[in-house]
């Protein structure tokens, strides 16, 4: 199996340069080779550092030890096994109904966005507390900053809406004494994304966002049942949660769904270019991407890239512009030698 390849830089253009396509998307891949989580868990393990997990192993159709994905509190107590077992967090936990997701996944995000600065930077990825990271939706469980200050030591802002999720967030924060590393604000305006979020003086070398996928409740419904029955999950007598990974109305749709959410991204990424190195997102449906290279033409990005990523049989990727010119973001790379 081959595996992922850094993202391709941009050729050099001239400092007025028209937006570029997008790279070419890799071929299939597994996780990023620097993802923790290669292979199979090792369950006893997992079960050594969290004891509650025991209770939700199964044996699945192939003979080997896993959870039941379907179930929301196996879900919740894995992700809580592997945050402790991989990046040392020792108290995690969420409240119900609120967005559980994969750490894998998660994880794979965190690593290409390492190599999209590295590839601008003769190869090195930069680490520590030089490296500014905004999480556009934090959520409630926290994991892009959990991983990326584990592996990168990179500093983090998250962003969220909804006062619950900034409550839980919180929690785990300072319950794990990450007070310094990771820092939260709220969003006042539920029609802005970015505006009215940044202080003037603030700079970014990322951000990342997952953005809310459906344009309704019965999409996101509709999206759910698909994958119980492609799982063999669908079992008349089983009473299973309405959705797989949990989540509440933002986190999962908008009006417009995620197209109208990552235009709405890139346009007012446009107002606030100057104050970041690379903007990006996730995307979950390849048919938004004409949308979304649309919209970083109209708004003026000077160059973009999508990141293909892989884990196991789901594909995704990410879509990441920037409006610095080449000449700013060479000044951009100094500051990051001159503070670590």
């Amino acid at each position: 199996m081959t595996a992922p390849r850094t993202p391709k830089p941009a050729r050099k253009k001239p400092e007025s340069a028209t937006p570029a396509k997008a790279v070419e998307p890799r071929e299939k891949a597994s996780l990023h080779p620097r993802n923790r989580h290669q292979g199979r868990y090792d369950f006893p393990a997992l079960i050594k550092t969290t004891p509650e997990l025991a209770k939700f192993v199964i044996i699945n159709l192939y003979g080997k030890e896993s959870i039941d994905f379907a179930s929301p509190d196996a879900v919740r107590v894995f992700n809580r096994a592997l945050l402790k077992s991989f990046y040392g967090i020792a108290h995690w936990d969420i409240p119900a109904d609120y967005l559980c997701p994969p750490v894998p996944g998660r994880a794979d995000y965190v690593h290409f966005l390492a190599d999209l600065l590295a590839s601008g930077n003769d190869g090195e990825i930069p680490r520590g507390a030089a490296v500014k990271v905004l999480d556009v939706g934090m959520g409630a469980n926290c994991v892009y900053p959990l991983i990326g200050h584990s592996d990168y030591r990179w500093q983090f802002l998250g962003s969220e809406i909804d006062a619950t999720a900034i409550a839980a967030a919180r929690a785990i924060i300072q319950s794990n004494g990450l007070n310094k590393a990771i820092q939260i604000r709220q969003q006042g305006n539920r029609k802005h994304i970015l505006l009215g979020l940044l202080e003037s003086a603030e700079r970014f070398d990322l951000t990342m966002c997952n953005p809310p996928f459906h344009a309704s409740l019965e999409e996101a419904t509709r999206g759910s049942s698909r994958k119980w029955r492609a799982l063999g999950k669908a079992d008349p007598k089983r009473k299973l949660p309405v959705l797989n990974f949990g989540g509440q109305a933002a986190e999962l749709w908008c009006e417009g769904g995620e197209a109208r959410f990552v235009t709405q991204l890139i346009s007012e990424s446009a107002q606030v270019g100057q104050q970041v190195l690379w903007f990006s997102t996730l995307v979950s449906k390849a048919s938004n991407l004409p949308a979304i290279q649309t919209a970083l033409k109209k708004a003026g990005a000077l160059e973009s890239q999508v990141v293909e990523m892989s884990q196991g049989q789901k594909q995704s990727r990410f879509v990441a512009w920037t409006f610095q010119t080449k000449s700013e973001q060479q000044v951009w790379r100094q500051r990051w030698a001159r503070t670590s």
